[in-house]
């Protein structure tokens, strides 16, 4: 392994199936438990922040007139069903799992604790992170680069539609060209959209490299965990 202990940010697109008007399509959430079972086998340590955007977005909730505020909360509850539905996945494949919330919700999750966290995650198990950050106007990203770097992960995969980060968006614009690697300071100056400015600023502070990989891709969490990346990395140098 390339890594050990990992932060898996994936959105809550990645999971729905539009055509089938599934917010959890079980052949994806399937394919994500063999990835995890195959991971967890080889020894690494994982956690996931998931977003919510499935189900509810704050930042479009607040243009059609719901209050951003508000918005941004039942954003929040949306990561915690999401993460709900990460965890029956897991468990169904027998993985041992712990969902972790910023906001208290004792019947369903624990509170977010990070001495806890870790020691899940020493155990084996996957810790899921939900809720976000706990705060409206930050972003799964902010959460993920937040959580990642209060359990000392040593990368931020970030799982995406596409194989990396591209000068433009390589659907829209055929003439888009990949980066294999960037630095954090650069994506900044160049105001790339695939993570907001303070996640990358907060993995840059504290180190943490960002791997940005196609979620789609057969095995492509095992591959970016072993170092056959197909993606972009994003440190600084």
């Amino acid at each position: 392994m390339k890594y050990k202990r990992i932060l898996l940010k994936i959105s809550g697109e990645a999971l729905q199936n539009r055509e089938k008007a599934l917010n959890h399509d079980p052949e994806i959430m399937a394919m994500l438990a063999a990835q995890f079972k195959t991971m967890l086998e080889m020894g690494a340590e994982i956690a996931v922040v998931v977003g919510g955007g499935n189900i509810f977005r704050g930042l479009a909730g607040s243009q059609s007139g719901t209050n951003r505020t508000t918005g941004d909360y039942m954003g929040m509850l949306a990561t915690v069903i999401n993460s709900l539905a990460i965890q029956n996945a897991l468990e169904n494949e027998g993985i041992d799992t712990r969902v972790m919330t910023a906001i208290t919700m004792r019947a369903i999750a624990e509170p977010f604790i990070r001495r806890k966290a870790v020691r899940h995650l020493e155990k084996g198990r996957v810790v899921i992170f939900g809720a976000g950050t706990g705060n409206p106007y930050f972003t799964t990203d902010s959460a993920a680069a937040l959580r990642a770097s209060e359990i000392n992960a040593d990368v931020l995969m970030k799982a995406t539609k596409v194989d990396g980060i591209y000068t433009a968006d390589p659907v829209k614009d055929p003439n888009a060209t990949k980066f294999e690697t960037i630095t954090y300071q650069d994506a900044l100056n160049k105001q790339l959209k695939v993570m907001d400015a303070a996640a990358f600023s907060l993995c840059m502070e504290n180190d943490i490299p960002i791997v940005v990989f196609d979620f789609f891709k057969e095995n492509g969490m095992v591959d970016v965990l072993t170092g056959v990346e197909s993606g972009t990395r994003v440190t600084h140098a």
